[in-house]
């Protein structure tokens, strides 16, 4: 059992994501490297190969990567409390947000900057830069993982999709179980989680019978709550590849049904893409915009609770298992290739949609490259270069020097 003392506390793990949850602009991809900054870099939490072996798990998982990577780190440090801890600062941030933008300007359009919308967007190819030159110093050192890097990165460009992710993984491990050779007393360090087989087996049966027991409940009782909790946990639960995936499911739940309207969903779709935090907190913003009596803070919760809640299920269901399975050299081999291919998805992920939708002229490729080498060489923190980043973009969009 994980001991209770410094940043073993729920409450530090709260903060800790807390300050995340403020400050991580960018998406699926850039959160990941903020964790990795924060509790591997800084706080050293646990080890390079620990957060890819998580990142590589949660990557297999339906639901967001991010939160659920997030999820993990707060089981490994407090059990139940700590992953609850670490998705409530990760996740409320941008859920209060979203549900005030719900009650106040959604029906009014964007009310952000364009120049600082436009920052966010620029500092997070810094953010993943870092995080996939940091990866791969440590997770590819030689030639093989090299290629399996650089393989893996053209094969995601050319197959954008979850299913193409998935393959990719599963072709790195493979090649990982033949080719790649780890020490019989490797670096490894494991997660102390504080979770049973049999507990795993509950909350994977749990899952499993929500997400067939619920469609047979929403039919047969006439209760409108509960035909939002079944569409919502069907989003979480079936969506792979996370953020941006979950949106045309959302979209198929609330408009046809008249939960929501067209324009109102676009316009909480432009409001997510400013506010930090997990994309999938769009479905708070969702549950704010229904009508009476599921709407404004009660939707918001209800819609944002049953969205993460499989997440929550898989991950406290999967990781005993995946403990007992990493210890073995089998699995290490086979890790070893998964976790150059992580840096490769990573890699793919920098270019496109983070770079492509991010640098379009020499002002948005300058302020990357600044927000870069104040991440990486001057160790700023990622608060403050996101600050900088954005007000520095919102200041030459004024001048007409960018846009």
């Amino acid at each position: 059992m994980p001991s209770h003392t410094s940043d073993h506390s729920p409450w530090r793990i709260f903060f800790a994501f807390l300050r995340l949850g403020l400050t991580s602009f960018g998406g699926p991809v850039a959160h990941l490297g903020y964790f990795r900054q924060e509790f591997v870099i800084r706080r050293q939490w646990l080890s390079e190969r620990g957060y890819a072996d998580l990142v590589a798990l949660c990557q297999f998982l339906p639901g967001p990567a991010s939160s659920q990577v997030g999820m993990a780190l707060g089981f490994s440090r407090a059990g139940y409390a700590g992953a609850l801890a670490a998705w409530a600062g990760f996740t409320l941030p941008s859920a209060l947000a979203l549900i005030l933008l719900a009650q106040g300007v959604a029906h009014h359009g964007e009310r952000i900057p364009s120049g600082l919308l436009h920052g966010l967007k620029v500092v997070a190819v810094a953010v993943v830069a870092q995080a996939v030159w940091g990866m791969a110093r440590s997770l590819c050192p030689d030639r093989l993982r090299i290629t399996l890097m650089a393989a893996a990165a053209c094969l995601v460009l050319l197959l954008p999709s979850a299913a193409g992710q998935a393959a990719v993984i599963v072709l790195a491990g493979l090649v990982g179980l033949v080719c790649c050779r780890v020490p019989r007393d490797g670096t490894h360090e494991p997660l102390p989680i504080a979770i049973g087989h049999r507990a795993g087996l509950l909350w994977l049966s749990a899952f499993l019978a929500l997400l067939l027991g619920l469609p047979i409940l929403a039919a047969l009782l006439p209760w409108h709550a509960l035909q939002i909790v079944d569409a919502f946990y069907r989003a979480g639960a079936l969506v792979f590849g996370g953020g941006h995936v979950v949106l045309p499911l959302l979209q198929a739940a609330v408009v046809p049904s008249g939960w929501v309207a067209q324009d109102v969903f676009l316009a909480g779709y432009g409001a997510v893409q400013a506010v930090p935090g997990p994309l999938f907190t769009f479905a708070a913003f969702l549950g704010a915009s229904m009508p009476e009596p599921y709407s404004g803070w009660l939707g918001g919760m209800l819609c944002l609770l049953a969205i993460f809640a499989p997440s929550f299920l898989l991950v406290a269901g999967v990781l005993p298992f995946w403990e007992g399975l990493r210890r073995s050299r089998h699995t290490q081999a086979a890790l070893a290739g998964v976790n150059a291919a992580v840096v490769g998805l990573l890699l793919a992920a920098l270019y496109q949609p983070v770079w492509t939708g991010a640098i379009g002229q020499a002002p948005d490729f300058g302020l990357a490259l600044s927000a870069f080498v104040a991440l990486v060489f001057w160790k700023w923190s990622p608060w403050l270069v996101v600050v900088a980043s954005a007000s520095t973009a919102w200041l030459l969009d004024a001048a007409g020097l960018m846009g």
